[in-house]
C-alpha cells in the first residue's frame, strides 16, 4: 500500500466528490478526487520530463495550497522523496535543509520563496531546477533553471503517451516500506534532523488514529498549519487519503479566521497558542461589549463552566441545568462557536505544548469536543490520544491503538508503534541513540503513567528536568505553561537548574496588554515601552505570585517557585534563533544570548541595561538597547489588571 494507491482507490470510490478546496480571490475553488488525480498525474509526468529519478528529493516550499499537496503526491508517483519546508524559514535555514537532503528539485509557492532559493542556489550544487506556482513578479527572471508549475504540467500532458508507461511502472512499484516523506525536526537543541517516514508508517498511523475517532469520508478539515510539520502531513495527506475526506486551504494567513468560519470544519487541530489567541480575542471583545451582552456572557459562561463539560461527556446533569444550558446555547454558546468557526467541530485536538486548564475547559464548556494528544515527528504524530468520555486537562490520554508505552528509571517516556520512523537521514548515530533494536523510541520527555487509568502525564522535556541546589526537582516547562495560562503572558522561560532559586523571563502578549492599555488610557509608543510600564509589571508580578501559590502545595515541584523575574524588551523570535519555527523555546540559545540578564536576576540587581541584536523582516540586522526593571515576587495572587 502507498499514498498514490490510496489516491487511485479514492478516485474509483469517490471520483466526483470534493477532495480539495482553495479560496482564491474570495471564491472557493473545488477539485474532485478525479480532477485532483489528473492534476497530480500531469505534474508527475512533468517531473519525468525534467529527468526526475527514483530516490531523488523534491522539496516543497510555500503556504498550504492544493497544488503543493499534489506536488508531494506527484513526487511519490515518480519514486522521489517529498520534503516540505517551513515557508517562513530564512534563506540560510532553507539552504541547510536543501543541502542536507540533496534536493534536485524545489516546488516553490511564489516569488518570495523563489527569491530565497535564488539567494542560496550557488551553494547548492545538486539543486537542478525550481518550479514555481504563482507566476506574479517572475516573468523577467532567468528561466534557464526555472519553470512555471502550469507549464511543467503542460509539458507532462504533451509527453503522456511516451512517459505514461514509465510513470505507471514506478507508481505500481511503490510498497509499504518505501519512503513516503522526509520531515525535518524543529531543531530545538541543534540542527534539524531529517526524519524518514515510510508508507507503512503514515498509512498505519492514519488508519489507527482515524478508527480511534471514527473519522468519516464526509469530514471537513482546514489545512493551515505549516506543511513541513508532521501534523499537517498526517491530517492533510495521511488521514485525508485514508478516509477520503476534503482538505480545505485558506486564501491567506490574514483571511484564515474568515475562511475557518465559512468552511466550518468537523475535524480540527490547533496548537495551544491558537486557542489561547482566539480566547484572548473573545475576552477583549467582551470587555468592549455593552452591559447587557456582558451580563449575558458572564452569567451563561458561569453555567457552562459548571455543567458544559459533564453534558459533553454524557454525565448526569440536572434537568433544570440542561434546560438553562440549551438557552445559553441559543443566546451565547452557539453564536460564539459560529464566530470562532467551531459550530460543526465533531473532533478537535490540541498538542505540541500543554494547554491551560482554564482555556481547555472554556472550549469544552461550549460543547466543543476538544481533546489532547501527544506525539512526535518520529512517531508519525500519534503516541497517545484522549478517548471520548475520558478527557482531562492534566493528561494526554492513553496509547493510540497499536502503540506501546513504557517509562524508564529516569522517568523518560518510550514508545513503540507501527508509526515509528525508519531512520534519521544521514545520521546513523542519532538513529541508534533514539531507536533501539527492538523498535523502542526515546521521546526525550519525562512523565509517568497513572495507575488505574493508564493515562500518560508529561512533566517536562527530560533534558530540561534537573535539580535545584537543595536537590528538589526542577521542571521549567511545568511552571512556564502555568504562566502562559494568563492571556497577557505570551511566553516564559524559567531558570534554576543547579541554583538555589528559580527566576524567569516573561514576554507580554501585545494584543491583550495593548487592549488593556487602551481601555485604561495608558499611552505607549512601542512594545518595549509598554513591557516596562509599572502597572504592567505589577500585573505580571501578580500572575507570578499566583502561579507560585498554585505550586506551593505540590510536594514534587514546590521548589520551582519563582523568586525574581523581568519582562523582556522584545518578543522571542524564530528569526533571531530564540524559538524554533514551531515556536518552541531554544533554551540553550536564550541562556547564552541573554546571559547578562540572567546574571542580573541572580546577583540582586534592581535594574539591568542591555543591548540585543535583532533581525528585521527584510533580513537586516540591528540592535535595540533597553533598561529593564527586575522584580522580586511578593505573594499577592490578585489579578490587578483584571481588577482595573
Amino acid at each position: 500500500m502507498s499514498i498514490p494507491r490510496l489516491l487511485a482507490r479514492n478516485v474509483d470510490a469517490y471520483g466526483s466528490e470534493p477532495a480539495y478546496r482553495e479560496k482564491d480571490l474570495g471564491i472557493w475553488q473545488v477539485w474532485s478526487w478525479s480532477e485532483a488525480a489528473a492534476e497530480i498525474e500531469a505534474l508527475a509526468l512533468g517531473f519525468l520530463t525534467l529527468g526526475a529519478q527514483p530516490g531523488d528529493t523534491i522539496a516543497i516550499l510555500g503556504r498550504n495550497r492544493p497544488a503543493l499537496y499534489w506536488a508531494m503526491v506527484a513526487a511519490q508517483r515518480v519514486g522521489a522523496v517529498p520534503v516540505p519546508l517551513y515557508q517562513d524559514s530564512v534563506a540560510e535555514e532553507i539552504a541547510f535543509v536543501l543541502d542536507h537532503c540533496e534536493a534536485r528539485f524545489v516546488v516553490a509557492g511564489d516569488q518570495e520563496q523563489v527569491d530565497k532559493l535564488i539567494d542560496v542556489k550557488d551553494d547548492l550544487p545538486v539543486l537542478a531546477h525550481i518550479v514555481y506556482l504563482d507566476p506574479r513578479g517572475l516573468r523577467k527572471y532567468d528561466h534557464t533553471h526555472l519553470t512555471a508549475y502550469a507549464t511543467l504540467q503542460d509539458a507532462g500532458r504533451a509527453a503522456r503517451d511516451d512517459l505514461m508507461p514509465e510513470l505507471v511502472r514506478r507508481t505500481d512499484g511503490l510498497g509499504p516500506d518505501d519512503t513516503c516523506v522526509m520531515l525535518y525536526t524543529s531543531g530545538t537543541t541543534g540542527k534539524p534532523k531529517g526524519v524518514v517516514l515510510s508508507n507503512r508508517n503514515i498509512i498505519e498511523t492514519a488508519k489507527n488514529s482515524a478508527e480511534f475517532d471514527r473519522l468519516r469520508r464526509d469530514e471537513e478539515v482546514l489545512a493551515y498549519l505549516p506543511m513541513a510539520w508532521v501534523g499537517d502531513f498526517i491530517f492533510s495527506i495521511g488521514q485525508a487519503m485514508w478516509c477520503g475526506f476534503c482538505v480545505n486551504c485558506p486564501e491567506s494567513e490574514d483571511t484564515m479566521m474568515t475562511d475557518l468560519r465559512e468552511i466550518g470544519p468537523t475535524y480540527y487541530f490547533a496548537p495551544p497558542r491558537v486557542f489561547e489567541s482566539q480566547l484572548t480575542s473573545v475576552m477583549i471583545r467582551m470587555e468592549d461589549a455593552g452591559a447587557l451582552k456582558k451580563w449575558l456572557f458572564d452569567r451563561f459562561m458561569a453555567l457552562a463552566r459548571r455543567v458544559g463539560g459533564p453534558i459533553l461527556d454524557g454525565a448526569p446533569v440536572a434537568a433544570s441545568d440542561r434546560l438553562a444550558y440549551r438557552l445559553g446555547d441559543l443566546l451565547v454558546y452557539g453564536p460564539l462557536k459560529n464566530t470562532l468557526g467551531f459550530s460543526r467541530v465533531r473532533v478537535g485536538y490540541t498538542a505540541g505544548e500543554a494547554i491551560g486548564p482554564e482555556i481547555f475547559d472554556f472550549y469544552r464548556s461550549l460543547g466543543i469536543n476538544l481533546k489532547q494528544l501527544y506525539g512526535q515527528t518520529e512517531a508519525s504524530v500519534f503516541i497517545t490520544q484522549q478517548r471520548d468520555g475520558e478527557v482531562r486537562s492534566d493528561t494526554v490520554g492513553t496509547p493510540t491503538p497499536g502503540v506501546e508505552l513504557r517509562i524508564d528509571e529516569s522517568r523518560e517516556v518510550f514508545y513503540r508503534s507501527p508509526g515509528v520512523f525508519v531512520r534519521y537521514h544521514k545520521n546513523p548515530e542519532s538513529t541508534a541513540s533514539t531507536k533501539d533494536g527492538e523498535g523502542w523510541v526515546a521521546t526525550g520527555d519525562a512523565g509517568f503513567i497513572e495507575e488505574g487509568t493508564g493515562h500518560l502525564r508529561i512533566i517536562d522535556r527530560a533534558k530540561d528536568v534537573g535539580a535545584m541546589a537543595d536537590g528538589s526537582l526542577f521542571a521549567p516547562k511545568f511552571v512556564e505553561n502555568k504562566l502562559k495560562f494568563y492571556p497577557d503572558i505570551l511566553e516564559a522561560v524559567v531558570f534554576g537548574n543547579g541554583r538555589d532559586r528559580c527566576c524567569a523571563f516573561i514576554n507580554i502578549d501585545l494584543t491583550a496588554v495593548g487592549n488593556w492599555a487602551e481601555r485604561n488610557n495608558i499611552a505607549y509608543s512601542s512594545y518595549q515601552e509598554l513591557s516596562q510600564h509599572p502597572r504592567v509589571l505589577d500585573t505580571i508580578a501578580g500572575h507570578v505570585a499566583a502561579v507560585n501559590d498554585s505550586i506551593a502545595g505540590d510536594e514534587m515541584l514546590s521548589g520551582c517557585r519563582i523568586h525574581r523575574f523581568l519582562v523582556l524588551h522584545k518578543e522571542l523570535d524564530a528569526d533571531d534563533g530564540e524559538l524554533t519555527r514551531t515556536r518552541k523555546v531554544r533554551r540553550r540559545i536564550i541562556e547564552d544570548k541573554f546571559s547578562d540578564l540572567i546574571t542580573a536576576l541572580y546577583d540582586g540587581s534592581d535594574r539591568v541595561s542591555t543591548v540585543t541584536e535583532v533581525t528585521y523582516e527584510d533580513g537586516r540586522k540591528g540592535a535595540i538597547s533597553a533598561t529593564l526593571e527586575i522584580r522580586d515576587v511578593i505573594p499577592a495572587p490578585a489579578d490587578r489588571m483584571a481588577a482595573q
